[in-house]
């Protein structure tokens, strides 16, 4: 517990007004945030890398940032099912839902069952954290691996229901579709395909600088620079 004190003051600390405006922004819960810099960050994981322990006890607080830094020190592979779940239960805005989840999920040897079942929730955070999870599936296993019949199928669905689907959940399913077109080389075409039938994806990103990536272009560019059909080794960052 004395641990945990101690990195709670450390982020206290580290924490700006100026990243707690710009997180708002965003749709981060201002009660619930000091507003650090993820390159600080970095700085904290430095001293607590292995702490699983501390990692789930950190993302319990319900602190935004030290949810942030829980994904960034759990190893997702260590992490049970129920608390992968819980993990997504709890996100409270898309910082945590797209990026925090999935990156540990993604380690996780349930990633596709648990990506899956949420998809399929009815709270938007999780349906992104499932997408993002798929994204991050696609990207880091091995196209052999892959179930390329059931990715397919996810491919369509996107093409069926993103225009209807909840505002941020456009984004996740988007990023989906950009993700199997650049790294699942056999299904590459039928990823631009999609991508040019869904045509440009709308979401309303609040009051920020943030653009929804044109899917076509986006797996053109992993193209042209030769990252197409090169995997990842984590999705977190």
């Amino acid at each position: 517990m004395q641990i945990l004190v101690e990195v709670m003051k450390d982020l206290e600390r580290l924490g700006t007004e100026q990243t707690r405006k710009t997180f708002a922004r965003h749709g981060a819960p201002v009660d619930q945030m000091f507003g650090v810099k993820v390159g600080d960050l970095k700085t904290i994981v430095k001293k607590i890398k292995g702490r699983q322990d501390l990692a789930l006890e950190l993302y319990d607080t319900g602190n935004s940032d030290a949810m942030y830094l829980a994904g960034m020190v759990a190893n997702g592979a260590l992490m049970t099912k129920k608390q992968l779940e819980s993990w997504a239960k709890k996100a409270t805005w898309h910082m945590i839902s797209d990026y925090t989840v999935p990156g540990v999920a993604c380690e996780s040897p349930f990633a596709a069952e648990l990506a899956q079942k949420w998809i399929d929730a009815k709270q938007p955070t999780i349906m992104c954290s499932g997408w993002t999870t798929w994204s991050g599936i696609v990207a880091m296993q091995a196209d052999d691996q892959l179930d390329l019949a059931a990715i397919e199928s996810l491919l369509r669905r996107v093409e069926d229901n993103v225009h209807s689907s909840p505002n941020r959940v456009r984004y996740s399913m988007n990023g989906f579709v950009i993700s199997v077109g650049g790294y699942v080389l056999p299904l590459q075409k039928k990823a631009k395909d999609t991508a040019k039938k869904i045509g440009k994806v709308q979401v309303d990103v609040g009051p920020t600088d943030c653009k929804v990536p044109n899917a076509v272009e986006y797996i053109d560019k992993m193209i042209a620079c030769g990252n197409a059909g090169k995997k990842r080794n984590t999705m977190k960052c």
